[in-house]
């Protein structure tokens, strides 16, 4: 079965090829939701990127995915602006948050399995400076919560509790595993 990823996200393309997976990316223009319940809001948005891709690939499996970054019940989303970023980070600033990203797996334009994984990512006490100095860098300026782990981000953080590719933005290890019925294996038996 041919899989499809509906999203734009290079980090999501990345993991999938990281790990072996065939795919190839249709992305066709949805109007995200920006409130509401956390899990309900990236629910919603994960399968909205997914359904009008499915739709015109009935045959195909369709992977939509979207990651919030939640502190205190507030999504944090990507920030607007260098400014809007450092108050993220000053926010985010010697505390826990959550990462949760919902998978929505679409075929035929209708839902066939929707998931999520949370991950818990406590941030090390920043300096003013380090806020000041990351945030020059232009890295948090495209990512939810203002950063990415995979890259400068991960020196802001003290310890996760969970999926660390969830992070990222794809929990891949859950995902392969929510694969298998679809005929989707990373190890093919021989």
């Amino acid at each position: 079965m041919d899989l499809i990823l509906a999203s734009q996200s290079p980090r999501r393309r990345a993991l999938l090829q990281q790990f072996g997976l065939a795919f190839r990316v249709e992305v066709l223009p949805v109007q995200e939701v920006q409130s509401g319940p956390p899990l309900e809001t990236a629910r919603v948005n994960a399968v909205a990127k997914a359904q009008p891709v499915s739709a015109r690939n009935p045959q195909a499996l369709v992977l939509g995915a979207d990651t919030i970054v939640v502190l205190d019940g507030r999504i944090l989303g990507k920030p607007a602006d260098a400014q809007e970023a450092a108050d993220m980070l000053r926010a985010l600033s010697g505390k826990e948050h959550e990462v949760t990203t919902v998978v929505a797996l679409l075929r035929n334009g209708q839902e066939a399995k929707v998931f999520s994984e949370t991950t818990k990512v406590r941030f090390r006490q920043l300096s003013e400076a380090e806020v000041v100095g990351y945030v020059a860098t232009g890295e948090p300026l495209d990512k939810a919560g203002a950063y990415g782990i995979q890259g400068l981000g991960g020196l802001l953080v003290q310890s996760i509790e969970g999926c660390y590719y969830n992070v990222v933005g794809l929990p891949v290890p859950r995902l392969v595993e929510e694969l298998r019925p679809f005929g989707i294996e990373v190890f093919p038996s021989r």
